[in-house]
């Protein structure tokens, strides 16, 4: 697919690298078109080395070709991320004063806007009424999210995620956005708004001594996933994590979800789960959490001493936190979901063990995947199947950990408004 993808002059322009490069890496050709102030964020080298493509806001370049033109009429899709308050006011006018405009006016593919701004100048009529003509026109302007803004400003406003936006657009590109109207706001299922959901994330650890732990592999990903899917369809997310690796932290900062506890072993995942599930509608246990813990872990440094081998570790059973908030439902109507990393063996394949452990934790849904190998922990993708609590298969779902994310909200979305039409009262 041959896509333009228009910057305009706001922060958040570097979002649109990762954007950029999600489109490349899904096989699309992409031609990025800067406004004059994009470009002093984000360099047109930046955008030329990942796009193979030049990088101009100049409708005097390379004339012959008429690019002003040239470019609207041969995309299939033209995608505005981030589409400034200044930007939209452009195109709602149907000015034409440098390259991305004038492409904007040619273009006779579907485009898409991804709105970026400050609350306030969001929320101004005449911004509104901007998006309002846009939309109208056949536009498609996806809804900003709500988060962390430049500074300490918090709000409505915030650039969607750079996913997000890939797969709105790539859909409204397939006419697909479900609406059949051309003035729909494009955006992510809303079927979580008013909710409050609680996911724990990562893989908690248990020390031996100050500088040593038992662990496992669990990066965080797939929970961050679950986390953030769940703030894009509208609901109140609090993550617990523990343990996140590098990149799955740098994923968390600055993603807009309301509330973030870090935790590092069991017990503390144990209270900082419940404590936020006394007030949720859906919690979701996606930590790997370590089932053993050190019997008594010393205050200093387990020294290694020539020719003696080590003293034997004791362990002793961590609380099942995933059985416990089943069993105990801290708030009325609460669904409750858990994950089980599972491998096989002479006793049993992946699915069965994830079956046998669905009738035995007693949650709502349990999502089951195989690990090891390069599955599961470590790794972008995932292949899950998902049970209910008598271990029927009620959907499975594979691919990238956002991808699986959505697939799980999918069923447990339904599963809350199924449990809320039957007499639970969601949270204020």
């Amino acid at each position: 697919m041959r896509i333009v993808l228009g910057v305009s002059g706001g922060v958040a322009a570097y979002k649109a690298v990762l954007l950029l490069r999600l489109l490349r890496e899904q096989g699309h050709r992409v031609r990025v078109v800067p406004t004059a102030s994009a470009l002093r964020f984000v360099g047109a080298p930046t955008w030329e080395a990942l796009s193979g493509e030049p990088a101009t806001d100049q409708v005097f370049e390379d004339v012959e070709h008429v690019p002003h033109v040239a470019l609207g009429q041969g995309a299939d899709l033209v995608v505005v991320a981030p589409a400034t308050a200044d930007l939209l006011a452009r195109a709602a006018s149907g000015r034409a004063d440098d390259l991305l405009t004038s492409t904007l006016l040619t273009a006779r593919c579907p485009v898409v806007m991804a709105p970026a701004m400050h609350t306030e100048m969001w929320e101004h009529a005449a911004t509104q009424a901007n998006v309002a003509t846009l939309r109208g026109r056949g536009v498609h302007v996806i809804e900003p999210a709500s988060g962390r803004l430049t500074g300490a400003d918090t709000g409505p406003g915030r650039l969607p995620e750079p996913d997000e936006i890939a797969r709105v657009a790539l859909a409204v590109a397939r006419g697909s956005d479900g609406e059949g109207s051309p003035s729909a706001a494009v955006g992510p299922e809303r079927d979580l708004v008013g909710r409050r959901v609680v996911v724990s994330a990562g893989g908690t650890r248990e020390p031996i001594d100050p500088v040593r732990f038992i662990g496992n592999r669990s990066s965080g990903r797939q929970g961050v996933e679950l986390a953030r899917a769940a703030s894009a369809r509208g609901a109140h997310v609090t993550l617990v994590a523990a343990n996140l690796s590098p990149d799955v932290a740098a994923l968390v900062d600055g993603t807009g979800l309301d509330d973030v506890v870090t935790v590092e072993t069991t017990a503390q995942l144990r209270d900082a789960v419940r404590a936020a599930a006394a007030s949720a509608d859906v919690v979701v246990m996606a930590a790997a959490v370590a089932d053993f813990r050190p019997a008594h872990a010393p205050g200093a440094k387990i020294k290694k001493v020539p020719g003696r081998g080590p003293e034997p570790i004791a362990l002793v059973e961590n609380p099942d936190v995933l059985a416990e908030l089943a069993h105990d439902r801290l708030r009325a109507g609460q669904v409750v979901v858990g994950f089980a990393a599972e491998t096989g063996d002479a006793d049993g394949s992946v699915l069965d063990h994830g079956r046998a452990k669905a009738r035995r934790k007693g949650a709502d849904l349990l999502v089951v995947n195989a690990v090891g190998e390069g599955r599961g922990f470590g790794v972008d993708a995932n292949d899950v199947t998902v049970v209910d609590g008598s271990g029927e298969v009620v959907a499975t779902a594979s691919g990238s950990k956002r991808e699986v994310a959505d697939a799980v909200w999918d069923v447990a979305a339904r599963v809350a408004a199924d449990r809320a039409d039957a007499g639970a009262v969601p949270a204020e």
